[in-house]
């Protein structure tokens, strides 16, 4: 993404940082080609010679230490002093689209009506392509093709059906980490842990809500240290190359990682699912918007592209981004 680095310099600003940190990285696995008949033409990238993906299990594991501790940033203040922030995740809301129609109903607290049409007008899809990167319209653009000659039922074909959704409703103090949230739903819906990215319609995402808890050392008033986020991610494989971007030498969209076992390396090919979209709340001074860093421009452009998001697929119902919206400078 444009945003990723403000330069080709290992010196980045608190919001740089903070997005970095907020980015799981699930190790990927390469589908077989054999395998690759059974999935849906338009929500793989053809130009591609693997099909990478993750099953959400693994997406999960990368948030088992971040809701145990909570991840901690670097956070330099106006005074050149600098402290380590650390913040709690939580599971602010999901859709996943499947080619599956949903075959059964669930406790409507933990989830939204799986009946309801997702999409209001034919002609507001391509702008999805839009509400995120210039680079992820490509998908996009083959799914939207023609799409006002469209029956619904074709646009299920290219868009998928809701299987499963939950949106957050509760105070944050009544809340529970992410990790635990997900074995909590996932016992009233077990593919929460067993579908893979290649299995999501490009239109599947989460949103993670991040706390502020404490920072070390304490003592430290500044207003902006209390500043929550809300962060939009992606979950299909269709948009997993588009969307991210690993290091910023080479604009890899795949990381790498290098074991050591027995003396012998042993190399783990992560797929980084960086934010598309940002929201803040009690966000008051200077620290995270760095104009020499391009910050403004970038919480900008984040928050459109959340905001864009939601309104392409109808969800009225995302509680943290409407208390988010309202009361961001409070």
């Amino acid at each position: 993404m444009w945003w990723w680095s403000s330069s080709s310099t290992k010196v980045r600003s608190n919001l740089e940082r903070f997005l970095r940190g907020i980015t799981p990285k699930p190790p990927s696995s390469s589908l077989s080609k054999s395998c690759e008949n059974d999935l849906n033409s338009l929500w793989t990238q053809h130009s591609k010679d693997e099909t990478e993906y993750f099953r959400l299990s693994e997406l999960w594991d990368c948030f088992d230490e971040l809701s145990a501790y909570g991840l901690g940033s670097k956070v330099e203040l106006n005074n050149g002093e600098s402290v380590m922030q650390y913040y709690v995740p939580y599971l602010s809301a999901i859709q996943l689209y499947t080619s599956k129609p949903p075959a059964f109903s669930r406790n409507q607290s933990d989830v939204a009506d799986f009946e309801s049409e997702c999409w209001s007008d034919d002609s507001e899809i391509e702008k999805l392509s839009r509400s995120t990167s210039s680079g992820s319209s490509k998908i996009w653009d083959t799914v939207s093709d023609d799409l006002t000659y469209d029956t619904p039922s074709s646009m299920r074909d290219k868009l998928g059906s809701i299987e499963f959704q939950y949106f957050e409703s509760a105070k944050p103090h009544l809340r529970v980490p992410l990790t635990t949230k997900v074995i909590e739903l996932a016992k009233k819906y077990p593919r929460l842990l067993t579908l893979r990215s290649v299995d999501l319609s490009p239109a599947s995402w989460m949103a993670i809500a991040w706390y502020p808890i404490y920072h070390i050392p304490s003592g430290k008033t500044n207003k902006d240290l209390s500043t929550c986020f809300l962060s939009y991610h992606t979950l299909s494989s269709a948009l997993q190359g588009n969307l991210v971007e690993g290091d910023d030498n080479n604009n890899k969209s795949m990381e790498e990682e290098t074991l050591w076992c027995d003396d012998e390396p042993v190399v783990t090919k992560r797929l980084p699912l960086a934010p598309f979209g940002l929201v803040t709340y009690k966000m008051q001074g200077g620290l995270w918007e760095k104009q020499e860093s391009g910050d403004q421009e970038r919480l900008v452009y984040l928050g459109c592209a959340a905001e864009s998001w939601l309104k392409q697929l109808n969800v009225h119902d995302h509680h943290d981004y409407s208390f988010f919206s309202v009361n961001k400078s409070l």
